[in-house]
Formats: structure tokens, sequence, C-alpha cells
């Protein structure tokens, strides 16, 4: 019986000019997969991104196979990989595989994006015929458990970063962003994560900082304005929104500057998200009228219950994961539980079909209809016979210790000797391989 394995290294195991050396690209598939079926794997399934390279595979001996992986890796890469790879095989391979399309073995856990990356290397394989029974299986599985997963947990919900916060809360205070100018006060990194949290929200972007570099910068990059440091109090009087993240010592929203502001606002109001350490606003503007002012500790309570109602969700789809491997690997068992079956069968007809021959010389000449009510009481005695076993069988081959029972009846009642069985000889043909579709013509 074939073994699924996976052999791989991510962004916990080995640093990015690593992972970005081993990348594969859809141009260089196909000769990875000839040559890892040169090497006797049966299926092939490489899962590439820039937080991991992975090779999905199954063969009668998983060992080896996945010691063939390793070293198509290592020869990729030019170097050891001792202490960086990761292997898994039989149902740990099949939980990493679930684990991976469920996004929780990723960076950020939850993240959406790597559900497609899995999704378009099964269809890369499958248009290779790379994909056979097994990981045909495992990975369509996969792709349900990932959707039980976002469906069923929140585990997708919630921002955990203080920058997306304070940019979800600007969201919650207008609605849409779009038409609203939201001035940022400060391009270190806490500005940086929060101008790319504003891209695509429709909002206009000013960013100021005293270097007015960093400014142009991130502006630039993040399609917003960069105004002169100088312009501070105009542009306060200007903006809706104002995210400060500086790193500056003493405050630098003074109550004395805000004053001036407000004035100047006649009455309309101004929200400011202090998301600096140390402050950027002194707390006295929160009783000024008309400016709302939230500061990092408000937003850390939303980002510290977002991270808990995460991890909760994590281990709900922790759950998930567990039964749907349990129920992949009952029917990976009932493909070792087939042949079986149809060996003891097999075996049970011929040895009632020899008694029959044997005995029916003694009765004389048979009648058609005779002959036909003979066979049907062989036929009846042979379920008969086999009823009670193959139920218990059924039954105990989806539990943990299955393997181990079909085994030990393959045993007692000698299946192993001599040739395959047919149906034994389809299920291998069904795990090879298909033939290799041409390639699509370009342009």
């Amino acid at each position: 019986m074939s073994e699924l394995f996976v052999v791989g290294l991510n962004h916990q195991t080995a640093p990015l000019d690593l992972r970005e050396k081993l990348a594969v690209s859809k141009d260089a598939l196909r000769p990875v997969f000839e040559t890892l079926r040169a090497r006797g794997l049966a299926e092939e399934l490489v899962v590439s991104t820039c937080n991991r390279v992975e090779i999905y595979g199954s063969a009668e001996n998983g060992p080896a196979a996945a010691e063939q992986a390793r070293a198509l890796l290592a020869e990729r890469a030019g170097a050891d990989l001792d202490g960086m790879l990761y292997a898994h095989r039989g149902v740990d391979a099949v939980r990493h595989a679930f684990r991976v399309a469920s996004s929780l073995d990723s960076m950020v856990v939850g993240e959406p994006q790597i559900l497609g990356q899995v999704k378009e290397a099964y269809d890369l394989a499958q248009q290779e015929g790379a994909v056979g029974t097994l990981l045909g299986r495992c990975f369509t599985r996969a792709f349900a458990v990932a959707k039980r997963v976002r469906s069923e947990t929140g585990i997708a919900e919630g921002t955990v970063s203080v920058s997306s916060i304070a940019v979800s809360l600007a969201r919650k205070i207008f609605g849409e962003l779009g038409g609203r100018r939201v001035m940022l006060l400060g391009a270190g990194e806490m500005g940086e994560a929060a101008a790319r949290s504003l891209a695509g929200s429709g909002a206009r972007l000013a960013v100021l900082n005293r270097s007015p570099e960093k400014a142009e910068r991130l502006a630039e990059e993040c399609h917003g304005e960069a105004i002169p440091y100088e312009q501070l109090t105009a542009e306060l009087v200007r903006s809706d929104i104002v995210i400060t993240s500086t790193s500056s010592p003493k405050y630098v929203l003074t109550v004395d500057v805000m004053q001036g502001v407000t004035k100047a606002r006649r009455m309309r109001p101004l929200f400011i998200i202090d998301i600096a350490v140390p402050r950027d606003v002194d707390p006295r503007v929160h009783d000024m009228g008309n400016v709302f002012l939230y500061d990092v500790d408000d937003l850390q309570q939303v980002a510290e219950e977002n991270l808990r109602e995460r991890k909760r969700s994590a281990e709900a789809a922790e759950r998930i994961v567990e039964v749907e491997v349990a129920e992949f690997e009952a029917w990976r068992r009932s493909l070792e539980l087939t042949p079986t079956i149809v060996a003891l069968r097999k075996q049970f007809a011929e040895i009632v079909k020899a008694e029959i021959a044997r005995t029916t010389p003694r009765l004389g000449e048979l009648t058609p209809k005779q002959r036909k009510s003979l066979d049907k009481m062989a036929s009846a005695m042979v379920n008969k016979l086999l009823h009670a076993p193959l139920t218990t069988l059924k039954k105990g081959a989806g539990q943990p210790e299955g393997g181990a029972l079909i085994e030990a009846t393959r045993q007692l009642f000698d299946l192993d000797e001599g040739e395959e069985s047919e149906a034994e000889e389809r299920r291998r043909e069904s795990e090879r391989p298909r033939a290799a579709k041409p390639e699509l013509a370009k342009g």
C-alpha cells in the first residue's frame, strides 16, 4: 500500500534567502515532477510560496521516497539542509496538509492567501498527471477542511496589530474612508504599517515627518502626498483623521497647538488616533470640544481581545482538523480492506467450488435447474460463512488498530501467498500517475 509523505521547509525553519533559492516556478515544475517520478514516487505535488517550499508525494516505500525528496531539495539548494527540513509520513502528512491549507501553519494564522496558493499547486500537479488516488483525496479534503475552518471559526476575523486596528477604528468612525483626508504624522515602522492598511481605502493620505525624505518615500509608496513638517498646524485644520506615531520624547500635539487648531476648524470634529509610545498627544486634548482622542492603550485592548479570540478559533480549528484526519485515515484503511475482502471471498468461493466439483459426480446427471440451485446454494454458503468475520473486519478497519487487524486477517487466511488479486492490481494501477497532458500553447 502506498504511503503519503511531505518534506519541506518554511518561515520557521529556514531564512528567506534559502526559501527564495528553493522556490519552484511554474515552468520548473515538470522537470521536478519527472525527477521525483524517476526516483520512485507514484504521485507528486509541490507547494512553493514565499514562506514555504514543500514536496508532497506517495510511494510504496514511503521512507525511501521521502529521502529522495529531501535529496532533491538539498541538490537544488546546493547545501546541506539538515536542521531546516521537516518530514511527515502517513497520518502526520495528512494532518500537515490540512493545517497548511487552513492557514494554521502560516506566519499569520488565519490569513486567506495560502488556500489559493495550495489550490493552484494542486491544479498544476493535476495538469502534469502527477496526482493519483491518495494525493487527490488528501488535497480535496484539505480544501474542504479549510472551508470548514473559515466558516465554523472566527480564525480570520479581527486584526491583531495596533496599526491595523487604528485604521479599522477610523473606518468605524466614518464608515467609508473614500474622500476623507487622513494625516499620518510619523513615517517610522508604525506609520508605514498604518499607511499600508490605508492603501486602497480611497482616503486622501497626507504624510508628515521631520525627515522629508522618509515622508516622500512613504507617500509615493502609498499613493499619498508628502507635506512639509512646517505645515503641521495647517494640515491639522484640513484633516478629518490624524494617526500619529512619531518617536518624539515630548508631546507633539500640545494643548496650546490644539486650541489654535480647534478654533480654526470652526466646530468640525477631529479624530486623533495616537499609536506612539511615548504618546504624541497631550492627554488633556481629550477634554477639548470636538476632539476625539484614542491612544495605544485603547487600541491594545482591542488587539489583545482579537488575539485571544483568534487563539480560541485556532484551537477550534485544530479540533476540526483532527476529526477530518481521522475520517481520512478511515478512508485510507478502506483501501487496504477492499483487496482483503476480495481475496477472502475468492478463497472461500474456490474452496466451495472445489468441494462441489468433488461431490457432484456421485449425484449422477444433474439438470440445468439443479446445477443452478447448487451454485446458488454455494454462493449463499460463502456469504453466510463470511458475514460475521467481514462485519467485524469492516467495523475494526476504521479503528486505530485497523491496520493490524487487516494484516492479521491476511496472515490467518494466508492471503498474501501467490500473485496479487485482480482487484489489488487495479488498485495499484489507479494510484499510478496519469500520462502528462500536452503543454498548452502560450500566447
